[in-house]
C-alpha cells in the first residue's frame, strides 16, 4: 500500500510502527516515521479511540486486515503537518464491503482536506480487489460530515444505532 497524492495532501500509510508510536505517545517516533509534524492537541486520546477501533494486541496480530488502507493526512506544505486522518475498519468482508471513516484536527477544518482525503482513499478502496462498495456512517446533526459524504458521492442507503447517540445515517458507494 503506497502513498495517495491528491492537490494538497500525500496520505501515508498507517504502520504497525506508527501505531505503535502513537499509542505509546511517542511524538518523535511518529514525526520520523510520517515525515511530518504532528500538531500539539493530535493525536489525542478521544481521537486514537476512534481512529484505532481495534486494540493494539488485534492490530498486531493482523496488522494487513486491522490497517487495511488507513493513511495519515500530511499536508504538502513548507512545512509537512498531520492533519488527520482516513481509515478504514479493517479490510473487504466476505461481501466486499469496507467501512471508511475520517477525522481533521480542529485547526484545520473547513477547509476542505476530509473532502480531498475521503474521496482518493474511496477511489483507492473501490480499485482493490474484493471490494465492492464502501459505506461510512454519520449523525444526522454532524452538517459537514454530510457535506463530505455528498461531496465524495457516497448515497445514503438506511441507518443504523449508535450504542450511546442514537440514530447515526448509513452511506455507500
Amino acid at each position: 500500500m503506497g502513498v495517495l497524492f491528491t492537490t494538497r495532501l500525500e496520505l501515508v500509510p498507517i504502520t504497525l510502527p506508527l501505531v505503535e508510536a502513537v499509542m505509546a505517545h511517542n511524538r518523535v517516533a511518529a514525526e520520523s516515521i510520517v515525515e511530518a509534524r504532528f500538531p500539539e492537541a493530535w493525536p489525542g486520546r478521544a481521537l486514537i479511540e476512534r481512529a484505532f477501533t481495534s486494540s493494539l494486541e488485534d492490530i498486531r496480530a493482523n496488522p494487513a486486515r486491522r490497517l487495511w488502507g488507513d493513511r495519515v493526512m500530511v499536508l504538502r506544505a513548507s512545512e509537512r503537518c498531520v492533519v488527520g486522518s482516513v481509515i478504514f475498519h479493517g479490510g473487504p468482508d466476505d461481501e466486499g464491503t469496507v467501512e471508511v471513516g475520517y477525522g481533521v484536527e480542529s485547526a484545520s477544518q473547513g477547509k476542505g482536506y476530509a473532502t480531498e482525503a475521503v474521496t482518493s482513499a474511496v477511489d483507492w478502496a473501490i480499485e482493490q480487489p474484493h471490494v465492492n462498495r464502501v459505506v461510512a456512517r454519520a449523525f444526522a446533526w454532524h452538517t459537514p460530515s454530510l457535506r463530505v459524504l455528498a461531496k465524495v458521492g457516497m448515497k445514503q442507503v438506511g441507518t443504523s444505532e449508535h450504542e450511546m447517540l442514537g440514530e447515526m445515517l448509513v452511506f455507500e458507494r
